[in-house]
């Protein structure tokens, strides 16, 4: 713990932690989508949880990095390509992501069936719907795990910024879950979001690299789209 009496450790966790929370808002959307599935009374709790668990993941991620990082020796080969365990790994999040975010637009398009309000049911459903935040959570913390690393030395530091992060993202949880339930095109978007970085995931896995500027901007773009048409929306109720 000698980065206490070093200014530049403390940099070092501010700029982290700004950068970590910032990567975690879409995770906070996701999250709003998902415990959205459950009846009202249980959507905070799934939240927490949610958030909690994701947390516990990503220190998990943070003390395996170096190990992840490794899995590049080829495992097997098809169609020419070569598939590392690292590889393998991004192949199988993107997949999981886009399979994810596919069925939960069928959902919003078709129609699910409602939330039964029986203990039973409500308990399945709310350790269902937090082991899925967690494995999405896993998949995402990919960047800031990386960043992390890239950015201190000290672990102490990586989880320090966590820990406030997460305080922050408790806090920040309620309303922006009250926002996207107020507007359900952002969910769309939001869902439309995981198909292209589940496609992002499977290309880097099969060595086809993306520029992340590229789907960077698609999705700042796409936003300020959205935000230009809720501001018509709302200004066309009044």
């Amino acid at each position: 713990m000698d980065w206490l009496t070093d200014p530049n450790a403390w940099i070092g966790l501010l700029t982290l932690t700004v950068l970590e929370i910032v990567l975690g808002v879409d995770n906070i959307i996701f999250i709003s989508i998902l415990a959205g599935k459950l009846p009202e009374g249980q959507r905070p709790k799934a939240r927490r949880l949610g958030l909690l668990g994701a947390f516990v993941t990503r220190i998990l991620l943070l003390l395996s990095i170096a190990w992840v990082v490794r899995l590049t020796t080829p495992l097997f080969t098809v169609a020419r390509v070569d598939v590392s365990g690292r590889g393998l790994i991004l192949i199988i999040g993107g997949l999981f992501l886009i399979g994810k975010a596919v069925h939960e637009i069928h959902e919003k398009v078709e129609g699910g069936a409602e939330h039964g309000d029986t203990g039973g049911q409500t308990s399945r459903s709310l350790a269902a719907v937090v082991a899925q935040i967690m494995v999405i959570d896993i998949v995402f913390s990919r960047d800031s795990v990386i960043t992390a690393v890239g950015m201190v030395d000290q672990v102490s530091i990586m989880i320090a910024a966590n820990v406030i992060a997460l305080g922050i993202m408790l806090a920040a949880a309620g309303p922006i879950s009250a926002f996207v339930d107020r507007h359900p095109t952002v969910k769309m978007l939001a869902l439309s979001f995981l198909v292209l970085i589940g496609t992002n995931l499977v290309a880097e896995g099969i060595g086809q690299h993306i520029p992340k500027g590229y789907t960077y901007f698609a999705m700042a773009f796409s936003v300020v789209v959205e935000m230009l048409n809720i501001r018509i929306r709302s200004r066309a109720r009044t």
